[in-house]
């Protein structure tokens, strides 16, 4: 009996992608420590938000935090507010910056090339179970926060960030729109995670990329940058959501910031697939190289920063800080106007339209020693508006704490019947008068208006 031997190309031929995909992603999903985390995206957000809006103290801290108890949609934008700010680069350091340097952890490359017979298959198996994992814990801090707040307090209006109401339909879409707005981003932290992976190996700091590196732009966003600066930087885009809230949407910050993080995300893609198709597998206990890392990724991301403020800075208006004098005072009275007829609402007062308060905004920042410019805690404003049928005009006291990403909240010093601290009843129950404290936000890269 004759026997056929096996051609050598069919026996080295690689294995299926499809294969190499799910092999990963069950690898991934085998991990305690995710398992732990998808238990936890979707079930704490809606237990935070649903204990949160029953309380009497709310977090008016954090943009929209002070509707919890009105809306059951204000509090899945406070959970994506927390989410920007920490939980996705710590969640994207533990899924994208591990997922190469476990196998260098256990020494199993060896095994995983003999078996896959393809590192550019591995890579891209590695990649897409961890984007994979990445989607699964976003879907699940937004449908959990959603949940838990309508559950709470109900499909209620959400007050934007320009003082109008939106419909619950409209509520609904937007903070969907929101939640999809910060995948951009996201991709481009694990992007980073991935390259910090592959090029420390088993050095912790390879985890830690993603996290340390959202550390670093935080600290950096809180100086008194251009606004060039600002919007060049991934961790920008997890702010613009907030541009939505307006009318009409601040879509300018939104659309740079996710050019911004494709191109960083695509980058560092890059980077991370040449540095692995380069490895040498054979040596069991590589730990990355400071120099290597320097060369490969830092410099190339720095440069990256460098032509997106180039590229940023001659195609838009923006100039300074992009937060001017006028565009504070314009935002306050068009916030102001929203809010006084939202309070004359829930007095039972007669309905004035905005056209009819005519409300305008004057504000100083520091005195007259101080150029009137930027952020700060130290801006004070005066909001004046007319009532139908009245002569004389009404005027309001406001302090402003500006911050350099362009929100604002505005704290009334007075008169304490307009803007002091009062109960209102409202069909949700007792709340605050809306125009005691409020949340606005500034375009960093709208035109000046004219005083």
């Amino acid at each position: 009996m004759t026997m056929t031997a096996t051609p050598p190309q069919a026996a080295a031929r690689p294995a299926p992608f499809t294969h190499g995909y799910r092999f990963e992603l069950v690898k991934l999903l085998s991990q305690w420590r995710i398992r732990l985390l998808l238990l936890a995206c979707w079930i704490a957000p809606a237990l935070f938000v649903a204990a949160v809006s029953l309380q009497t103290s709310l977090p008016s801290d954090t943009v929209f935090g002070r509707w919890m108890n009105s809306t059951g949609w204000a509090g899945s934008l406070v959970v994506l507010d927390f989410s920007c700010t920490w939980a996705l680069p710590l969640l994207t350091a533990l899924v994208a910056g591990d997922v190469f340097a476990v196998e260098d952890r256990l020494g199993t490359w060896r095994h995983l090339l003999v078996a896959v017979r393809s590192p550019q298959r591995i890579f891209a198996a590695k990649a897409l179970a961890s984007l994979t994992v990445i989607l699964l814990l976003v879907v699940g801090l937004a449908a959990s926060s959603i949940v838990g707040g309508l559950v709470a307090v109900g499909n209620e209006p959400l007050v934007g960030l320009d003082g109008h109401l939106l419909a619950p339909a409209d509520a609904a879409g937007t903070v969907l729109l929101a939640w999809v707005s910060a995948l951009a981003p996201t991709l481009a932290f694990a992007a980073v995670g991935l390259l910090g992976s592959i090029a420390l190996g088993r050095s912790p700091m390879g985890l830690l990329m993603p996290a340390l590196l959202a550390l670093v732009l935080q600290l950096v966003q809180l100086l008194p940058l251009p606004v060039a600066v600002q919007l060049g930087l991934p961790s920008h885009a997890f702010l613009a959501w907030r541009g939505l809230f307006t009318g009409p949407a601040q879509t300018g910050p939104l659309l740079i910031g996710f050019v911004v993080s494709l191109a960083w995300a695509v980058l560092a893609t890059a980077l991370a697939y040449r540095i692995f198709l380069r490895r040498d597998f054979t040596d069991l206990t590589f730990d990355g190289s400071g120099r290597q890392i320097l060369v490969a990724a830092v410099v190339p991301l720095a440069v990256l920063v460098a032509l997106s403020v180039g590229v940023i800075a001659g195609a838009t208006p923006a100039t300074g800080s992009g937060i001017e004098r006028a565009k504070l005072q314009d935002s306050l009275a068009t916030v102001y106007g929203h809010l006084y007829r939202l309070q004359t609402r829930e007095l039972h007062r007669p309905d004035v339209t905005e056209a009819q308060l005519q409300a305008t905004a004057s504000c100083d920042k520091g005195g007259s020693r101080v150029l009137d410019e930027g952020a700060g805690n130290d801006w004070r404003c005066v909001v004046s508006w007319h009532l139908p049928g009245a002569t004389a005009v009404g005027n309001a006291i406001y302090q402003l704490d500006v911050t350099a990403d362009g929100r604002y909240v505005a704290d009334g010093d007075g008169p304490k019947e307009v803007n002091g601290y009062f109960q209102v009843r409202t069909p949700a129950g007792d709340a605050p008068n809306p125009l005691w404290q409020f949340d606005g936000n500034v375009d960093l890269l709208a035109s000046t208006p004219k005083e």
